[in-house]
């Protein structure tokens, strides 16, 4: 496994107004990121989001597209979101869509982690190239 790291900047805007029901509102968000670092790539995706009444407790998932150099292979491959908050205690998996990886990112696997400290956000990329074919 290699690691690619840096920061990212996100932008989160609303594609329509939240659905709200008794103790929930559901949400629909795009995203538009773009990398920095061992990934220089700009991502865009669609997030669903589901907030509830009871402050810290939320969720959302995401798929996004990634493209550009990931240190120094060019391509694009899809992240796979999944996150969870309980009262605070926050759980995130990101996940490459198997078989999603274009050009030299053909074969991509991997995990990526969030850190927001700051209020600036960074990556952690945890990942592997299968050989080409």
């Amino acid at each position: 496994m290699q690691t690619a790291t840096g920061p990212f900047d996100v932008k989160i805007t609303p594609e329509e107004e939240p659905n709200r029901a008794e103790d929930s509102t559901l949400g629909r968000m795009k995203l538009d990121k773009q990398f920095h670092g061992d990934l220089e790539a700009v991502g865009k995706g669609t997030m669903l989001t589901a907030m509830t009444d009871l402050k810290g407790s939320a969720a959302y998932v995401a798929i996004e597209r990634v493209t550009g150099t990931l240190h120094g292979h060019r391509g694009s491959f899809a992240l796979a979101h999944k996150g969870t908050m309980t009262r605070g205690a926050q759980e995130l998996t990101i996940q490459v869509v198997p078989d999603s990886g274009t050009g030299e990112l053909q074969g991509l696997s991997g995990t990526m982690k969030i850190n927001i400290i700051e209020g600036k956000h960074f990556y952690e990329f945890e990942y592997q190239l299968a050989p080409q074919r």
